[in-house]
């Protein structure tokens, strides 16, 4: 087995056909086809179902196409260790993040990395659900991950970033105490809005509720978490907002109010225990650390 074939045999899962894989590895069909042929035969297994002009994955193509992932990212890692190291001059760096961390603190990392390394490229995907999130890193089809992190995240080194503390918004005109400080078992008695079980931002609801004895009255549950601010704006119910999304809430007319006791959540990236590439090994130091705080080791391997 081959890396090309291996590479060829995944932009064909990519791509979902022949003809347009072969446009993105840059050979003629009959020669991609000749190439997948051969690595089925070497593999003992048919990789792909063909459906006229579309192929799709057999049960064998499914389990090789994540362990081949990483053999291509192994690979690109051990010929960037090979060469330039320490320059980083071209390339491009993979980072998937919780969706409500991808403007802050991640905008401002991937800014700074790409002043000091104008040659290399940075894909940022989205994600919502953090165990999803995990669930890519360690299968490789992203070097770094940024969500929130406990102290450990099995078969993961965690770099902390930020701990960030969650307010309370609540609609315009709403009154509260004076001290603007609300006892979190007071979310109990709330109208609320937030995302699906299963995400951060509805396990840290979830959480904080549960430790206080009250049960959360969930009025609007919506995936698309760029809305739980503006709902609330619009009067739709209250919801538990990072600080950076409550402040711009509060802008646009929401009441904000700190948890009595504070609700804070801890954000930091995570990566797999190997070595990193050159581009995802530069980025890591460009992100602020919380006082105090450097790298964990990863622990375990689950």
């Amino acid at each position: 087995m081959e890396l090309r074939q291996v590479e060829h045999a995944l932009a064909v899962a990519d791509t979902g056909g022949f003809t347009a894989a072969a446009d993105e590895v840059h050979l003629t069909q009959p020669a991609l086809s000749q190439s997948i042929a051969a690595l089925e035969r070497d593999l003992g297994v048919t990789l792909f179902h063909r459906l006229g002009r579309r192929v799709a994955l057999t049960p064998a193509g499914e389990a090789f196409v994540g362990p081949a992932r990483q053999l291509l990212r192994a690979a690109r890692t051990a010929r960037s260790a090979a060469g330039e190291v320490a320059e980083v001059r071209a390339g491009h760096v993979d980072v998937v993040s919780l969706r409500t961390l991808a403007v802050d603190p991640l905008v401002e990392v991937v800014g700074r990395f790409r002043a000091a390394h104008p040659g290399v490229a940075v894909r940022v995907t989205a994600q919502d659900d953090r165990s999803a999130l995990f669930a890519q890193v360690r299968r490789g089809d992203a070097e770094l991950g940024l969500a929130e992190v406990g102290a450990e995240v099995p078969g993961l080194a965690v770099r902390p970033v930020a701990t960030q503390e969650v307010l309370l918004v609540a609609p315009p005109g709403t009154r509260l105490a004076r001290s603007r400080r609300v006892p979190v078992a007071r979310l109990g008695s709330l109208d609320l809005v937030t995302s699906p079980v299963g995400t951060s931002t509805r396990a840290l609801l979830d959480d904080a509720c549960a430790a206080a004895g009250v049960e959360p009255r969930v009025v609007v549950e919506t995936a698309h978490r760029d809305t739980l601010g503006p709902l609330v704006v619009a009067g739709a119910g209250s919801a538990l907002l990072a600080a950076p999304q409550a402040r711009q809430a509060e802008a646009d007319g929401a009441v904000v109010a700190r948890l009595d006791p504070p609700l804070r959540r801890r954000v930091g990236f995570v990566h797999r225990p190997d070595a990193l590439a050159p581009g995802a090994a530069a980025l890591l130091p460009l992100a602020p650390s919380p006082a105090g705080e450097g790298p964990s080791p990863a622990r375990g391997r689950g």
